[in-house]
């Protein structure tokens, strides 16, 4: 073996270099890491924000079905049961239509949790209210309409 002062002092200096290059190789991956971490959340924030927005949909989409069936129900039933009960049943059902309006909007513009950054911009919390507050003047005629007709 070479036990040499010499000897001992290039390998002390290899060894500090060998560190030196394994911490920034360390430094590296932390700050990958990092990097990784942050676009995961910001991926879970757009896929959570796409998610409400699909639950919205989801909720608008119920309401106009049963208004639909609703208006649908008055004129089906029409000869086949008596009239009031041919009308309490669009009633109901335009009733939940306006209550699926509702909660669409209630539950996309109220308060929770503040979100996380996304890459998405959301629609408007506005322009929902105007188009559900639409929803609820043509299910209010359609209701008038099953009275009136």
């Amino acid at each position: 073996m070479n036990d040499t002062p010499e000897a001992s002092a290039k390998a002390a200096v290899l060894q500090t270099a060998e560190l030196a290059e394994s911490a920034k190789a360390v430094a590296h991956t932390a700050t990958d890491l990092a990097d990784f971490a942050d676009r995961r959340t910001t991926l879970a924030a757009d896929r959570t924000l796409l998610a409400a927005e699909r639950t919205y949909a989801a909720w608008v989409r119920t309401g106009l079905a049963a208004l639909a069936s609703g208006v649908g129900a008055r004129a089906l039933f029409k000869d086949i049961v008596p009239e009031l009960l041919a009308k309490l049943t669009a009633t109901a059902l335009v009733i939940f239509a306006v209550m699926c309006f509702a909660f669409a909007v209630w539950r996309q513009v109220r308060e929770g949790v503040p979100p996380p950054k996304t890459d998405l911009r959301p629609v408007k919390n506005q322009l929902l209210i105007v188009m559900n507050a639409l929803l609820v003047l043509v299910a209010i005629a359609a209701l008038i309409g099953v009275w009136i007709a």
